[in-house]
């Protein structure tokens, strides 16, 4: 009941030393992305008010918008009730583009309800266009 109902920050990293991260937009709530933090990308969010990240793929920390200009302002940091989840209220900089590919969310396609998943399964989009062209900002190697 410590964890759950204390007032004591301990977060839970999983065994390679990551937390789970979903960034939101504070005025709308809009789901922005998914990402990991380390102790280090945790605490560089705390102390400083902007995003920080562990990239899985890179092996380091990396300060969203760094290089892009689209940074994320955290207003508000929320950890779940086993302390191994956290949630950040962010004001977009830039475009307001969140994804690495120039779209305002990660999340903008939709998967079909009503059969279960195949090789055939197709996705739908949201209509979130992308606001900049990833290449331009990021090089060839655009990828996240």
């Amino acid at each position: 009941m410590v964890l759950e109902e204390g007032t004591i920050l301990s977060p839970r990293f999983d065994a390679a030393g990551l937390i789970t991260c979903v960034a939101v937009d504070a005025t709308s709530g809009e789901v922005l992305m998914l990402a990991h933090m380390n102790a280090q990308a945790l605490s560089l969010t705390m102390e400083t008010g902007e995003a920080h990240y562990f990239s899985r793929s890179r092996g380091k920390i990396w300060k969203k918008g760094e290089s892009s200009g689209h940074t994320q302002k955290v207003l508000e940091i929320r950890i779940d009730c086993d302390q191994d989840a956290v949630v950040i209220k962010v004001e977009m900089g830039g475009t307001g583009a969140a994804c690495h590919t120039g779209r305002r969310s990660c999340f903008y396609r939709t998967v079909p309800l009503g059969a279960p998943a195949s090789a055939e399964t197709r996705l739908g989009f949201t209509g979130d266009t992308p606001r900049f062209d990833p290449k331009a900002v990021y090089g060839k190697d655009s990828g996240h």
